[in-house]
């Protein structure tokens, strides 16, 4: 009896134990995810831009009643000084440009005195404007292009204005538009950059491809004056951050994401 006991007890104990087990927790199969049903945004292309010649013809028109007047905002007397006031003009703004060439024109009057200028000196007479290593060596190299092979005269073509170190097309266009009203490009800037963009004249980013959109749609007598207008706008009005959309005539041509109304 008390064997038969034991066994009985020891069996309970073993069923017990296996009762009070937590349970082992199923592994559920995870289901393969779904393909995001989002498309993927449409790329922009040419075919939304608006560059209807109606279109074009209001924006000019808009600018025109704007800025009748707009007119290259650097300072000079010559073809050879808004060439330099160009070159230092790079990633610096106009006003600062014209604030160290009112003396540096006077210290270096012609071609012939930057042609025979001390790198180190000119460097600092240049430092305001940002990348003076640089462009004291565009500087002095444009100058001595001019005096070797122009007679010291700034050139009139653009191949002939592309030779000269640290003129690139926005450079020469600035230089043949202002200087001699030889319509050869359309300046493209920052500014122009921008609102092109956000007039939807343009999705290219690089100027030298926005030059060639702006060039197919605009009229060749309006490239010198539609840049010059396009600049005195985003420096008043169409600013990179908050722009001034109440203040602006062509608030109603624009559908930039970037309005602040």
């Amino acid at each position: 009896m008390g064997r038969r006991f034991a066994a009985c007890w020891r069996f309970w104990l073993t069923c017990y134990s296996f009762a009070i087990m937590p349970a082992k927790k199923k592994l559920k199969k995870q289901k393969p995810k779904k393909a995001s049903s989002k498309k993927p945004a449409p790329k922009k292309d040419s075919a939304s831009l608006k560059t209807d010649p109606k279109r074009v013809a209001a924006i000019l028109e808009k600018l025109d009643q704007a800025y009748p007047n707009a007119i290259c905002e650097l300072n000079h007397k010559n073809a050879f000084q808004l060439l330099i006031a160009t070159i230092l003009s790079a990633q610096c703004t106009d006003v600062r440009v014209n604030q160290v060439t009112a003396t540096l024109f006077k210290k270096y009057p012609t071609p012939q005195a930057f042609a025979r200028a001390n790198p180190s000196e000119l460097e600092q007479d240049i430092r305001p404007t940002g990348f003076f290593r640089n462009k004291t060596k565009s500087v002095i190299g444009a100058s001595k292009a001019i005096l070797e092979r122009f007679g010291g005269n700034v050139p009139r073509t653009m191949d002939e204005m592309l030779t000269i170190p640290g003129a690139a097309r926005k450079t020469s266009n600035v230089v043949l538009g202002t200087a001699y009203g030889i319509a050869s490009g359309v300046v493209v800037d920052t500014h122009v950059q921008r609102l092109s963009n956000r007039l939807e004249l343009t999705r290219n980013e690089d100027p030298k491809k926005i030059e060639q959109d702006l060039m197919k749609i605009l009229p060749q007598d309006r490239w010198i004056s539609f840049s010059n207008q396009l600049m005195w706008h985003g420096r008043r009005v169409c600013h990179a951050r908050n722009p001034k959309c109440l203040d602006c005539n062509m608030e109603l041509l624009c559908n930039s994401e970037d309005k602040t109304i």
